[in-house]
C-alpha cells in the first residue's frame, strides 16, 4: 500500500513528539557530582570543627589548664574521635546523593590517587597524589572532593601499610585539601591560562598548608624529654608557637616545597589535558540528570 499524504504527516509527527517549553540547560554550568545539603554541611562543619580543635589545642591552652595536664593522652583521643567522625561524614555527604555513576568516579579516581602517591614516596616530597586530587576537587565539586579525599588517603594507608594514629589526621586534611579546590572561584565560567595560574597558587599554598597541619597532628605526639622543639606542656602558647616553627623547619620545610613544586609542575604540564578529560568524563556522566520511567502507554 502507497502511504497517502496524510499518513507520512502522521508518522512524522509520531517519530517527532514535542518537547514542553521551560528553560534551556546552561551548557556552561559546571554539574556536580554530589550536592551538598543541610545535614551534609552541618555534619561537615561538625568534624571540621573539632578537627581543628585537635591541631591547635597546644597553642591556646595555658600551663595551668586542666586539659594541659592530659597533654600525652590527648592526641590519641583527638586520634580516636576523629577516627569515628571522619567516615560518618564521608557517608552522611554520600548518601545525599552519590549515586552509582559518581561512585563509580570515585572509586576510579581513589584508586588512581593510591596509586600514585607511592611513586616518590621518601624522595624529596615528591607526591603526585596532589595533583591529581586537586584537579578533581575543582571539576567534580566540595563535597565529592571531601570524600575523595578521605577515600583516597584511607585506601593509599592501606595499600602503603601507613596505618596508625596519624590516618585520620591524614584524611581529614586531604579532605580539606580536595574540598578546597572544589570551592574556588569560577568553576562555571573561567578556564585557560588564567584557571591554571588560580590551581598553580592554590596547589602551592595548600601543599604547604597540608604539611603544617601534619606537622600540628605529630608533634603533639612528641615527647619534650626527648627533643627541644616538642611541645611542652608546662610551656606558654607562645613558646610552644616558637618550638613548632622550629619543629617545621627542621623536620618537613624541605619535604613540603618538594611536594608544593611537584604540584605546580604536574598542574602546568597535565593540567590542561586533564581537566578537559575530567570534564567530558563529567558531562557524559550527567550526573545531575533527572531520569524518570514510563510505562508502554505514557
Amino acid at each position: 500500500m502507497i502511504p497517502t499524504r496524510k499518513t507520512r504527516t502522521t508518522l512524522k509527527t509520531l517519530k517527532t513528539p514535542k518537547i514542553p517549553p521551560g528553560p534551556a540547560p546552561d551548557a556552561s554550568r559546571q554539574a556536580r557530582a554530589v550536592r551538598l545539603g543541610p545535614r551534609s554541611k552541618a555534619s561537615l562543619a561538625l568534624v571540621s570543627a573539632v578537627g581543628v580543635a585537635s591541631l591547635t589545642w597546644p597553642f591556646f591552652a595555658p600551663p595551668e589548664a586542666s586539659a594541659v595536664a592530659h597533654a600525652q593522652d590527648a592526641p590519641w583521643l583527638f586520634a580516636g574521635v576523629l577516627a569515628l567522625l571522619v567516615p560518618v561524614v564521608a557517608a552522611t555527604i554520600a548518601e545525599s546523593g552519590l549515586g552509582p555513576k559518581a561512585v563509580a568516579m570515585l572509586g576510579m579516581l581513589a584508586a588512581a590517587g593510591a596509586a600514585l602517591r607511592p611513586i616518590g614516596a621518601g624522595t624529596a616530597g615528591i607526591e603526585p597524589m596532589f595533583f591529581l586530587m586537586l584537579l578533581s576537587g575543582r571539576v567534580l565539586g566540595p563535597g565529592f572532593g571531601f570524600v575523595l579525599g578521605c577515600v583516597t588517603m584511607f585506601a593509599s594507608g592501606l595499600l602503603t601499610g601507613g596505618v596508625g594514629p596519624w590516618l585520620p589526621y591524614q584524611m581529614l586534611i586531604t579532605g580539606w585539601f580536595t574540598m578546597g579546590a572544589g570551592l574556588l572561584p569560577g568553576a562555571d565560567r573561567l578556564r585557560g591560562r588564567a584557571e591554571i595560574l588560580m590551581l598553580t597558587v592554590y596547589g602551592f599554598v595548600a601543599s604547604f598548608g597540608y604539611g603544617t597541619l601534619m606537622n600540628m597532628a605529630g608533634w603533639t605526639f612528641m615527647s619534650p624529654q626527648t627533643t627541644t622543639i616538642a611541645m611542652d606542656p608546662t610551656a606558654g602558647p607562645a613558646a610552644n608557637l616558637v618550638r613548632f616553627l622550629a619543629y617545621c623547619v627542621a623536620t618537613s620545610l624541605g619535604w613540603d616545597l618538594g611536594r608544593a613544586l611537584c604540584t605546580i609542575v604536574l598542574t602546568v604540564t597535565l593540567g590542561p589535558t586533564l581537566l578537559k578529560a575530567l570534564r567530558r568524563a563529567t558531562r557524559r556522566a550527567a550526573f545531575e540528570a533527572q531520569v524518570t520511567f514510563r510505562g508502554p502507554g505514557a
